[in-house]
């Protein structure tokens, strides 16, 4: 039971760092096959995909994202950039197009690790913060450190 503990966040980063990564170049190189979609579901992506901009940069965020998840390197920037993301999945998996089981993975994955990472995100969820204390206390392990390599 403690080896699941332990492994499960690394394990979850990598499997949604995966779906991330395949899914958002997948966008730019088409090398998966799509299946036909309801009308209502090709009308949206149409649109995505009209703007001009939003699809590249929906599938660029998530080919980022998916591979800080991987390189284990800001995974808390990297889901809090998939959130977003992640509930449009899930909403257009339930609105537009028949029931996706990979859009209910994708949204557990990202509760459980957000879960998982919860001390980083501790600060951003605070109701009141006092900008001024972010830069004084930088501002005081800056001159903790250059005192520690002065000694």
């Amino acid at each position: 039971m403690n080896n699941i503990k332990r492994f499960a966040p690394a394990a979850a980063r990598t499997l949604q760092g995966l779906v991330f990564l395949v899914f958002g170049l997948n966008g730019f190189l088409q090398f998966l096959p799509q299946p036909p979609i309801p009308e209502a579901a090709a009308s949206f992506a149409g649109a995505l995909a009209a703007s001009g901009y939003l699809l590249p940069l929906l599938k660029g965020t998530e080919v980022v994202a998916g591979a800080l998840l991987l390189s284990n390197r800001y995974v808390p920037l990297a889901l809090a950039l998939l959130a977003p993301i992640v509930v449009n999945i899930v909403a257009f998996h339930t609105f537009l197009t028949p029931p996706n089981p990979v859009a209910w993975l994708v949204l557990a994955l990202e509760i459980y690790l957000a879960y998982a990472y919860r001390a980083a995100f501790r600060p951003m969820l605070a109701a009141r913060v006092d900008a001024g204390a972010a830069e004084r206390s930088g501002a005081q392990r800056g001159k903790l450190k250059a005192a520690e390599s002065a000694a």
